[in-house]
């Protein structure tokens, strides 16, 4: 009994759950000789005599220590030389860090020198402005403070560095970056900035091991807004989080000192601007996640609550069709479809014929006629555009370092760089087209993929050192300028926390050239793989209507009214998970049968969407053996949970199925109904399990909900 009231006491505690009372607050301690950051959740201790530096970093939840050993607050590098942002020093044993040990530390004056601070509220980092369907129109609250620091450096007077920390209500994270402001009346070279630095425990000891191949400490997820090639998975597109090793950590297990226990963040390749007199500059920012525990699915729902509350444009989902045409009457006729089926937007695809870089008024008028017509039903209309992966000439390409020609070293093999003369006009061209038509959606294909340009005359900059931290400042303006006209953005690369709103869920497009059978089954796959750690609504799928990548009869759902079962399952599959697929081909329906089969889909969806859009629990992979499946999650709407389950055999299958429904909030009972059937009463076990009782149709899906 003290077991249960113990569990039912940490899972009422449960952030993920429940939603935490205390408010983010920022405190001084100690006489105002320690600054803490806190929300109920996470806590971060900032000394600052005699200097600042963060001397614990807790998960109250836990109560896991962070900080093993104290590192400077940041680190940059200016006009060619190398400077501590804070720091204290003294302590002998790096392998933990004593309370009574902070007050002998000593500062270094070399080093920049803590001066005061500001408690803020926090800011959104720019305009957004939601005019599709979204799930979380919030913005975060919470509480943050900056710290400022000066140098006693007679060439660095007037250059002040500040250090900003935002900590968020109801969730462990932290943000921190760093600006600098350039009073000194010379130009300043910034060539790097480090803005997190943090010496942790490590995750693994070994006394042999090198620290590529060790495990990184677990429980301490960063991620940062300098992210990009094509990965569709952070991890893998993270170009600033930076393991490294401590040689200082002189008791470590390992025999040469090589385990992996310091993070830092910055851009690999540095910074290289010339910062005017009067000018700032603003990192990276970097958002430090504390997880609780090892469980993948956990982990995965803390990450997408943090993408929920803190970027929360990526809970915008609007129900969307590509068209492959800009013929204004196919074009309208399928904005006609759309209103009639519940359809909220039309993508002008890629081989439409669309042309955005044309700003011509010609141009400007045809598809502000168009998208005016779609306002006029209720849809909104965009359209594709193509940066990298193309090559424009030898002037506007980028230019290998190595060999000085255009395009050898390009991420896409030809790729112009985007502060040429061709690229600043292609994003002036881009504003301007859909200013002045009145577009609602940018499809972003080939988006700034991190490609280096050693080009001395292209405009936007001014040679190598500098190419890169240019050409993703630009790529993340045009975002933001976006978002703040209301502007919706696919684009297949990870610039979600500047400002991008969906990414691809993760699928090899050649696949869509197989049969139709194959192609139920590997979406599925794709789903479930792809939505470990993104929400249904920051992934989109595809379903080729007509011929794509080849393939043939059995491979294309056109004609639709002959693939009506194909075409509502794939649409369920899609649907079901929350995903919106491109649906790409020259119309809806064919017929009026096919029409009622979209029309119903939709107002199904429509009729679940908020728990659709809920997080996935993952049930059973599919692996065309056995039944497969996954459940929506939601404790704060009436319907708890909504799970899809699939049969790919040829026969009717009947399976007992052990449903999660811990993070649905239920403790002790939930009412399971099979689709729109009777509700029927399941006694929760101890683990908050429900035993039920699926039988699933021979090669279809059937669904249930949970309240």
């Amino acid at each position: 009994m003290l077991l249960i009231l113990l569990a039912l006491t940490a899972r009422a505690q449960d952030w993920l759950i429940t939603p935490i009372a205390q408010k983010s607050e920022v405190k001084l301690l100690k006489n105002g000789q320690i600054i803490e950051i806190s929300n109920g959740l996470i806590a971060r201790q900032i000394q600052i005599s005699p200097n600042a530096a963060t001397v614990s970093y807790k998960n109250l939840t836990t109560n896991e220590q962070f900080v093993r050993s104290v590192r400077p607050e940041a680190r940059v590098t200016l006009n060619g030389k190398t400077y501590n942002v804070g720091g204290l020093y003294g302590q002998k044993e790096h392998a933990y860090l004593l309370e009574e040990w902070t007050n002998q530390l000593n500062s270094n004056s070399t080093d920049f020198q803590f001066i005061r601070h500001e408690i803020v509220a926090i800011k959104t980092h720019f305009e957004w402005k939601p005019t599709t369907w979204t799930a979380n129109k919030n913005l975060p609250t919470g509480k943050g403070v900056i710290l400022y620091f000066a140098s006693n450096n007679a060439e660095l007077k007037g250059v002040e560095v500040a250090v900003h920390y935002e900590i968020f209500d109801g969730i462990p994270v932290l943000e921190k970056w760093v600006t600098i402001e350039n009073k000194s009346g010379n130009e300043l070279k910034i060539n790097q900035v480090v803005n997190e630095i943090l010496a942790t425990p490590e995750e693994e000891s070994a006394v042999v091991g090198k620290p590529e191949k060790m495990k990184k400490p677990h429980k301490l997820y960063i991620e940062n807004n300098f992210a990009y090639n094509n990965a569709m998975r952070y991890e893998l597109s993270d170009q600033a989080t930076h393991w490294k090793i401590d040689s200082s950590y002189t008791s470590q297990v390992n025999y040469y000192l090589e385990t992996p226990c310091v993070v830092e963040v910055y851009p690999m390749l540095g910074v290289g601007i010339d910062l005017a007199a009067k000018e700032s500059y603003t990192s990276i920012r970097s958002y430090e996640l504390l997880l609780d525990s090892y469980d993948r699915e956990r982990n995965g729902l803390a990450r997408r609550k943090m993408y929920r509350t803190l970027f929360p444009w990526t809970t915008q989902n609007p129900i969307f069709m590509h068209l492959i045409s800009t013929e204004p009457e196919k074009v309208k006729s399928v904005i006609d479809q759309c209103a009639e089926t519940g359809y909220e937007m039309v993508i002008l695809s890629f081989g439409s014929g669309l042309n955005m870089e044309d700003a011509s008024d010609a141009n400007i008028q045809k598809f502000k006629s168009l998208a005016d017509y779609a306002h006029s039903k209720g849809i909104k209309l965009g359209g594709y555009s193509l940066f990298s992966s193309r090559r424009i000439d030898d002037e506007n390409d980028v230019i290998d370092p190595v060999t000085g020609l255009p395009d050898k070293a390009a991420f896409f093999g030809h790729a112009p760089c985007l502060a040429s003369k061709w690229g600043i006009n292609y994003i002036k061209s881009l504003k301007k087209f859909i200013a002045e038509t009145g577009f609602d959606l940018l499809e972003h294909d080939g988006p700034y993929p991190g490609d280096v340009c050693a080009s001395t005359k292209h405009p936007g900059h001014k040679g190598l050192d500098d190419s890169q931290w240019v050409q993703m400042s630009m790529q993340k303006e045009l975002y933001q300028w976006l978002n703040g006209r209301g502007i919706y953005i696919n684009a297949p690369d990870w610039y979600f926390l500047d400002g991008s709103h969906k990414i691809g869920l993760g699928y090899r497009e050649v696949n869509f050239s197989l049969s139709r059978a194959q192609q139920k089954i590997l979406n599925r796959q794709n789903i479930y793989d792809g939505l470990w750690e993104k929400t249904p609504s920051m992934s989109w799928g595809f379903v080729p209507l007509t011929k794509y990548q080849g393939g043939t009869a059995d491979a294309v759902l056109e004609p639709l009214s002959e693939h009506l079962t194909d075409y509502k399952q794939l649409m369920m599959q899609y649907y079901g998970a929350g995903v919106q697929a491109c649906y790409r081909g020259p119309r809806l329906y064919d017929t009026d049968a096919t029409k009622q089969v979209v029309k119903e889909t939709i107002d199904w969806y429509k009729k679940y969407r908020d728990i659709l859009n809920s997080d996935i629990l993952h049930l059973r992979r599919p692996d065309g053996r056995d039944w497969d499946g996954i459940m929506h999650v939601n404790p704060a709407l009436k319907e708890k949970g909504l799970m899809m389950v699939y049969n790919p055999l040829k026969e009717a299958i009947t399976r007992k199925i052990k449903l999660p429904l811990y993070y649905t909030g239920l403790s002790k009972e939930a009412m399971i109904r099979t689709q729109e059937g009777k509700a029927a009463k399941y006694i929760l076990d101890r683990n908050y399990n429900a035993e039920i009782t699926v039988t699933i149709p021979a090669e279809g899906y059937t669904w249930l909900v949970v309240e």
